[in-house]
């Protein structure tokens, strides 16, 4: 039984084996909260921000249009755009970087 690996959750340890998919998936990263990503598959329907721009946190950045709804994305934090990735009438896939902040 060499193939199982050990784990510590809240002191107790637990053997186990693992499977193929759980050994080669991809690991998890930190989002970058200074990146905005789509959040659903959508359109770029209208951008209200130029880069350079200085942003307040809460002033709209764009409508993401998606499932017949529209959705207003908002600046999370005071800062300037740093880059837009994204164009007005482009789709877009879900988790598609949109907007960097400085």
């Amino acid at each position: 039984m060499e193939n199982l690996k050990e784990f510590n959750i809240d002191g107790t340890v637990y053997k186990t084996e693992l499977t193929q998919k759980f050994e080669n998936r991809k690991n998890w990263e930190r989002p970058n909260p200074k990146n905005l990503l789509s959040f659903i598959p959508g359109t770029i329907v209208e951008i209200f921000v130029k880069e350079g721009q200085e942003v307040k946190a809460g002033e709209s950045l764009m409508i993401l249009e998606a499932m017949k709804m529209k959705n207003l994305i908002e600046m999370p934090f005071d800062g300037v755009i740093k880059k837009i990735h994204v164009e007005e009438g482009r789709k877009v896939p879900n988790k598609t970087l949109m907007v960097e902040i400085e």
